[in-house]
């Protein structure tokens, strides 16, 4: 069969974000005209304001949430699916995610521990934390700890499976502690915390996307440093020790970005399911290749496009309402991941 070239795959990849990034601006439940969607990009505000024809609802649904939550969706994707890839390579493991090593679940635990037990608030001395602050800062909080738990297990397990184990042990605890708390709790709570539960891409404000973005940006740059790392971890630890690359390393360098990747998905945005799990084997699929100097690339590219449409598709009943992003994600993962390993069961 003839393989398309990858530099075609990504450039095509590129044009289905464009297309699916402006789809992102255009649908929802208040319908507006696609060129006063792009004068609201282009204009100034001043001549904005000043422009009888445009309504001010409209300035505000474009740039105050449609804009924002079609680049938190980008972000979001990209930095998901290249965890998942880095994951599924340093532990050749076609099932590891970010989900995986309890990092997921720790966030969670974290919100469910301010919403249901300190009633959707922190306090500490003279901070006083409420609302979303309190649940951005539970999410960020119980992430970090669950990444430096795993952390530390790795400085004494050496063993790539073992330390796979632990890290879905430790997502087990973090998952019963939750259900406790669940049983516990007030119905408005837990009304609150599965909502939360359910993702959603449009927690990132404008005035917040500068600190998001940048953290995400840089995780990602850190992620395409460990391309030759992994390329030679393909072809296991000796192979690539006797390269001169550190594995232990590498391993603790790709864990540590992965933590911060996904503590900071989680928690602007939920625990967001599947996407960091099959978008790395959609890529392999497009390229036929395990060469992470294309592979990663375009993994970061499917990673963002996968994205923006979920949340195309959660927007599109319009005035009925928002899908839940949890809804969507794993109807167009879980046929991926069956796929996967019914190839891998015809190849054994």
């Amino acid at each position: 069969m003839h393989k398309v070239h990858p530099t075609l795959i990504i450039i095509s990849t590129i044009l289905l974000i464009v297309l699916l990034f402006a789809l992102s601006l255009l649908v929802g439940a208040v319908q507006i005209p696609i060129d006063v969607v792009v004068k609201i990009l282009f204009t100034s505000t001043a001549d904005l304001d000043a422009d009888p024809t445009i309504r001010q609802s409209w300035i505000y649904i474009v740039l105050q949430s449609r804009l924002p939550s079609a680049l938190t969706a980008m972000l979001s994707g990209a930095s998901l699916a290249v965890c998942g890839l880095m994951l599924q390579t340093a532990f050749r493991n076609p099932l590891a995610g970010p989900s995986v090593f309890g990092i997921n679940s720790g966030a969670s635990l974290g919100v469910a521990t301010v919403m249901l037990l300190m009633g959707g608030s922190i306090t500490a001395g003279t901070i006083s934390l409420t609302g979303f602050v309190a649940v951005l800062a539970a999410a960020f909080i119980g992430a970090m700890s669950v990444m430096m738990l795993i952390l530390f297990f790795s400085l004494m397990v050496k063993d790539n499976v073992m330390l796979l184990i632990i890290g879905i042990m430790i997502g087990y605890i973090s998952s019963s502690a939750i259900s406790l708390l669940n049983f516990f709790a007030t119905e408005q709570g837990v009304q609150s915390y599965m909502i939360w539960g359910m993702g959603n891409f449009g927690g990132v404000s404008m005035e917040q996307m500068p600190l998001f973005a940048s953290i995400t940006i840089v995780g990602l740059i850190a992620s395409l440093l460990l391309i030759k790392p992994l390329n030679a971890m393909l072809l296991g630890t000796w192979y690539a020790e006797s390269l001169g690359i550190n594995t232990t390393h590498t391993r603790n360098h790709l864990l540590l970005v992965t933590g911060l990747l996904t503590a900071v998905t989680t928690a602007f945005c939920g625990p967001i399911a599947f996407i960091g799990l099959t978008v790395p084997h959609i890529s392999r699929l497009m390229l036929g290749t395990e060469n992470h100097n294309h592979l990663m690339p375009a993994t970061i590219l499917t990673g963002a496009a996968t994205a923006l449409l979920c949340n195309v598709i959660c927007m599109t009943p319009g005035q009925i309402g928002v899908i839940p992003l949890n809804a969507v994600t794993p109807i167009m993962g879980a046929p991926v991941i069956i796929y996967v390993i019914l190839k891998g069961r015809h190849k054994a």
